[in-house]
């Protein structure tokens, strides 16, 4: 056995997925699963208690999303090694997730023994983002970004709300929605509202419920 043993936590709602990604860091002599979460809230308190040396969290989660559970608890521990490994591989997933203060950025389909490897990176201080991530975080970061109100409208949008809704939930007159509409096709480079939901989901400025 090594004299050291990497501690730690797996947060993900599918029981499947948690129980595979568990089995593949308990295979290796370096590490051992000390703690697994279904949801955002306790993936937070069983840190908290535990103190791994790495946690593996999920975006998508119940009651609380693996972004706001890396805010979270780095608010708490600001040394804490976070690894996100997600499905989701949107240019604004993976911004907000590191900003957030994980220490690397994983897709589901990674290989275990790539898996296992960030794990021991990130342990000892490196960060990790896939070459596919990190051109994806590069493309975003030469775009041109929209405002938190034009964020609003989108979202609306993709509800189905037309300008004059859209107006009164914002408090705002139907012209400056207008506006906004205007610009934010602009932005996306798209013709209609089609065609900005599409672009929205793709970037991850929005996402269906």
């Amino acid at each position: 056995m090594p004299d050291t043993v990497i501690r730690v936590l797996v947060a993900d709602d599918h029981a499947v997925v948690r129980s595979g990604i568990m089995g593949i860091v308990n295979a290796q002599a370096d590490m051992k699963v000390v703690a697994n979460a279904q949801d955002g809230p306790t993936a937070v308190d069983l840190f908290l208690r535990e103190c791994p040396d790495v946690a593996l969290i999920d975006i998508q989660m119940p009651r609380m999303d693996g972004i706001r559970v890396v805010e979270t608890i780095r608010a708490k521990k600001p040394d804490a090694r976070l690894i996100i490994l997600t499905t989701y591989d949107t240019d604004d997933d993976i911004e907000r997730a590191l900003r957030a203060g994980a220490k690397a950025y994983l897709l589901k389909d990674v290989e275990p023994q790539e898996l296992v490897q960030c794990i021991r990176d990130v342990h000892a201080g490196k960060t990790s983002v896939a070459p596919a991530v990190a051109a994806k975080l590069a493309s975003r970061l030469t775009r041109v970004q929209l405002t938190t109100r034009e964020l609003e409208v989108l979202k609306l949008i993709a509800e189905g709300q037309a300008n004059k809704e859209i107006g009164a939930q914002l408090h705002i007159a139907e012209s400056t929605v207008k506006l906004h509409v205007n610009t934010l096709f602009e932005k996306l480079g798209v013709a209609s509202r089609t065609e900005a939901m599409k672009v929205g989901l793709e970037r991850g400025l929005i996402r269906l419920r």
